[in-house]
């Protein structure tokens, strides 16, 4: 079996911490398989973008930096809500892998409670590289495309996907 490792994440937006993780985790393995996670959810505040955006953002975010496309498989999988299922549900979705990568507490026990190799990932400047300060700088008009690959700035720009948020963000809503 070729060494493949499983990375997952929203990716509510795909940031630079991300394609950091991502160029590390492809350090120790042949093939990754990158699972966005929560693939039913967009349109909120916390999960502004669907599952074919943040496509797009990963895919688009990989060519730019030079990432071998080859070694990759991209899988959305929605949320399976009863936590004894969900690795199933995930396998069921993606090629089979034998090393897990994440630092999310629940998903690290459920992945070992199942057999699986689970390492940490090396975090990038976590304080600055999330997700939440991206979309928080988005809606306060702070420079948050410094956060994020310029390929994924372009693409929230060409969906306006600023706009999206500030407008999920709306406290006089009708």
């Amino acid at each position: 079996m070729v060494n493949r490792g499983l990375y997952v994440g929203r990716f509510q937006p795909f940031h630079m911490g991300h394609l950091e993780a991502i160029k590390e985790v492809l350090k120790e393995v042949d093939e990754l398989v990158i699972v966005i996670g929560s693939a039913q959810y967009s349109h909120n505040i916390n999960n502004p973008f669907t599952a074919g955006e943040r496509l797009v953002m990963i895919r688009r975010a990989l060519q730019e930096s030079g990432v071998d496309y080859a070694r990759l498989w991209i899988v959305p999988v929605a949320d399976v809500h009863l936590h004894m299922l969900w690795v199933s549900a995930l396998e069921g979705y993606t090629p089979r892998f034998n090393v897990v990568y994440s630092n999310e507490p629940l998903t690290r026990r459920l992945f070992m409670e199942k057999g699986y190799n689970v390492k940490s990932i090396r975090f990038f400047q976590r304080k600055l590289y999330t997700s939440t300060q991206v979309r928080e700088r988005m809606l306060k008009g702070d420079n948050w495309m410094l956060l994020v690959p310029k390929s994924v700035a372009d693409f929230i720009n060409e969906i306006d996907g600023v706009n999206r948020l500030r407008d999920l963000n709306r406290t006089d809503k009708i």
